[in-house]
């Protein structure tokens, strides 16, 4: 059985874009900036280089997620990746790779915006529920071990 499975920390690159589908939901856009340290030969400093993903969050998850995250805000997305071929507007074919969220964790309180690397005992997520409510209190993530996976989270 095929698995597609990501998961990404970093701060959003821009407000969210909340946009109403003719089904009556809702679907929200998101660009998230995920850095990684890379070792500069020249200096033999290690930098911080971003990487940039394009975020989509469907249904009620889309609605909290405009409404209370802004630029600057650090959060943690679960998702799948999806492929799609469009065509931009001098009619050229173009390919992109964007992240399906299926869960959105915001890390930090309201009024912190991200970086600095603390969380706060503050932070909320959600997958699906009431989101006029604050975010419920949750364990600070842990980070990934290098390579991705430990041994306790593969499948086989």
């Amino acid at each position: 059985m095929p698995i597609n499975s990501v998961t990404i920390v970093g701060n959003l690159t821009r407000d969210p874009e909340l946009r109403g589908l003719p089904s009556g939901g809702s679907v929200c856009s998101m660009r998230v900036a995920v850095n990684e340290r890379r070792k500069n030969q020249q200096t033999g400093a290690y930098d911080d280089v971003p990487n940039f993903f394009n975020v989509t969050v469907f249904g009620n998850s889309a609605d909290a997620t405009a409404k209370f995250l802004t630029k600057g805000r650090q959060v943690a997305v679960d998702g799948r990746l999806r492929w799609r071929e469009y065509q931009d507007k001098d009619g050229n074919r173009r390919e992109a790779i964007e992240i399906v969220a299926q869960d959105v964790q915001f890390i930090g309180g309201r009024d912190e915006q991200g970086g600095g690397g603390q969380t706060s005992q503050q932070s909320g997520g959600w997958g699906g529920g009431d989101f006029d409510q604050p975010p419920a209190p949750q364990q600070q993530r842990q980070p990934v071990p290098a390579g991705g996976h430990d041994a306790d989270s593969i499948p086989f």
